[in-house]
């Protein structure tokens, strides 16, 4: 639900829950340029139920495609009343009317127009509304995606393998993923970079480590294994964007975009560099024990 007050400000009601994807800034920057308004101008109230009536949170990456996308909805059945408004208040049919820069501007006539705020107000002093119209200024979607979207990518891991100890040294690593078009670049980056390195851990540090009792010996910080900042190299980052046609903005989603390639990609790395030594399978995750182990007594074999 978008919800404008009579002082032009704008508090958004979503379902889709943030836990630290950024929905916050997104969401705003979004709302903020449909309206034409200041970001600060847009407040994203999410997570309380006491004031959000129905949505099933964030899951899967679809925020952006079908939570955004019916605030994109609603915000357009705002601007869609707010039009009309204008168009009574300025005595002119809602056709000869553009909205640009937070303004409702008759086509053709630069000094004849109403700022956005000042139709807010009249929608909620409802002295001069269109017959039949109701005050307030405020609307309701829902999104139901005719389906899914396809975001993809290609993830590139470089790795050195030292026998002597069976660590293995990540050198570089290349991201390069189709979101569609980016509502905000760094959270992008930021999104894909930690999903990474949560990729990377789950190659090479993370693992449930029980003993014969059923005891689990890895649970706490000291025994769990995950990486650190001087394990993984600067993460190079680039872009394609291929618009999605289900939904209004053409987004596709990018949180699960680092996790589901990352594992792989550095998995085949270091697996890549074990083959000279005949080693063909290894299960992740891959400690430097568990190569040191496959590497004792080893020699390269020659390729056939």
């Amino acid at each position: 639900m978008v919800r404008v007050a009579p002082t032009g400000k704008v508090e958004v009601y979503t379902g889709s829950h943030s836990h630290g994807q950024g929905h916050e800034t997104a969401f705003s920057q979004v709302v903020a340029d449909l309206l034409g308004l200041p970001l600060e101008d847009v407040e994203i109230v999410h997570g309380d139920t006491a004031r959000i009536p129905f949505g099933m949170g964030t899951y899967g990456s679809r925020s952006a495609p079908v939570g955004l996308s019916a605030i994109v909805r609603a915000t357009e059945k705002v601007l869609d009343k707010a039009k009309r408004i204008a168009a009574h208040l300025l005595e002119v049919a809602p056709e000869d009317l553009e909205f640009k820069e937070g303004r409702f501007q008759v086509k053709g006539v630069p000094g004849k127009g109403m700022g956005f705020s000042q139709v807010a107000l009249q929608a909620y002093l409802a002295h001069n509304l269109p017959e039949g119209m109701e005050p307030g200024l405020e609307a309701t979607a829902f999104f139901d995606p005719e389906n899914f979207v396809f975001p993809f990518g290609t993830h590139v891991a470089v790795v050195e393998v030292i026998p002597e100890t069976g660590e293995v040294k990540l050198l570089r690593y290349v991201a390069v993923d189709d979101c569609g078009p980016q509502i905000n670049p760094l959270i992008v980056k930021g999104q894909v970079e930690g999903g990474v390195v949560q990729g990377i851990g789950q190659a090479l540090f993370e693992e449930a480590v029980y003993d014969e009792n059923g005891q689990l010996l890895s649970a706490s910080y000291m025994e769990y294994a995950m990486p650190k900042a001087a394990q993984i190299p600067p993460i190079e980052h680039g872009h394609t964007v291929t618009p999605s046609p289900v939904n209004p903005l053409g987004v596709k989603g990018v949180g699960e975009a680092g996790t589901i390639a990352a594992t792989p990609a550095v998995a085949n790395a270091v697996m890549d560099a074990l083959r000279p030594f005949g080693i063909r399978h290894l299960d992740i995750p891959l400690t430097p024990e568990k190569i040191w182990r496959a590497l004792r007594d080893k020699a390269p074999v020659a390729a056939n």
